[in-house]
């Protein structure tokens, strides 16, 4: 591995993280997909949240999309705020039960309605069908808001790595289609932009977690083996030529991460664009180095994440 400047605290951790893996068929990726589940074993659930999964409805002519609720069981003087989460694991891996831990805490400590999305993965439904996934469940939160006690001019999108990808591309597709309105979206270490050119996405080629090879396999699986020609923004919505009008933004990057460009970057025009946008990148950081959350770097972008979306979802 290139010596990399990580953050003392992660001295441990780093020997038990895999590198760039063998992604290339859907066996390979099951695989992936198993271990991972195995290494990060989720805690126990906390007490003050309620969660509860539903069936609702999926875009035309697909199956039903499963969406995780959770609820603060204090009550509640009226409508609460809502988030909708969206999960990470490089548009091929990951489910909403690894954001239980992130999804009750938002819940608990931001007093908000938290709706969690189990979107179709890669490479077995190539895109559309996620982000199709994504957009349906979104537009079924913000229908059933009053049912689900959520105030709807108080949304926000949430998603980290693939699904800070998706989380912008919903964002996109909701505003191209008159749909929901969304007050924030925060992107945390989101994977935007398939052309693989910046300079980090270059020069990380063997970091942990996630590297250059790992992103080539994302990519191909997501856009489909047969891909050719034009890439749609709602896939890579570092392509989209208009960022104009979208919600207010909350974008982190960590510095030895290859998609970390790409975020900077997105941050960069959506302020051209004329968005607000706070725009965090952490030093001696990772792709996924918030799997240690006692370590300084790691509970500081925890906590200004929370800060950032109850600020935003204040009355």
């Amino acid at each position: 591995m290139t010596k990399y400047e990580f953050d003392p605290a992660f001295r441990d951790l780093l020997p038990m993280l895999p590198t760039t893996q063998p992604l290339e068929s859907v066996e390979a990726i099951r695989t992936a997909r198993a271990s991972r589940i195995m290494m990060f074993p989720a805690p126990p659930d906390r007490e003050d949240v309620t969660k509860q999964d539903y069936q609702v409805p999926g875009p035309k002519g697909a199956p039903e999309v499963t969406v995780r609720v959770y609820r603060p069981k204090a009550a509640a003087s009226g409508p609460r705020p809502g988030v909708f989460e969206i999960h990470g694991g490089g548009f091929m891996m990951g489910d909403i039960a690894m954001m239980d831990p992130w999804c009750q805490r938002v819940a608990a400590e931001v007093d908000a309605v938290v709706v969690s999305v189990e979107y179709r993965l890669a490479p077995e439904h190539p895109f559309p069908a996620g982000v199709e996934d994504c957009y349906a469940a979104l537009v079924w939160t913000a229908t059933e808001a009053k049912t689900l006690g959520i105030d709807p001019e108080r949304i926000a999108i949430a998603g980290q790595s693939a699904g800070g990808g998706l989380a912008a591309a919903t964002a996109l597709l909701a505003r191209d289609r008159g749909g929901p309105s969304l007050c924030f979206q925060v992107l945390e270490i989101p994977e935007l932009d398939d052309r693989l050119d910046t300079p980090s996405m270059l020069a990380f080629t063997d970091t942990p977690l996630w590297n250059r090879p790992n992103a080539v396999w994302s990519w191909k699986h997501y856009l489909g083996p047969d891909h050719r020609g034009e890439v749609s923004p709602y896939a890579a919505p570092a392509r989209a030529e208009n960022l104009a009008g979208l919600p207010p933004a909350y974008i982190s990057t960590m510095e030895f991460d290859p998609l970390r460009d790409e975020g900077i970057l997105y941050g960069l025009r959506l302020l051209q664009a004329g968005v607000s946008v706070e725009l965090h990148s952490y030093p001696g950081t990772f792709h996924g180095s918030s799997l240690l959350p006692s370590a300084d770097v790691s509970r500081r972008g925890m906590e200004e994440v929370f800060g950032a979306l109850a600020k935003r979802l204040k009355r």
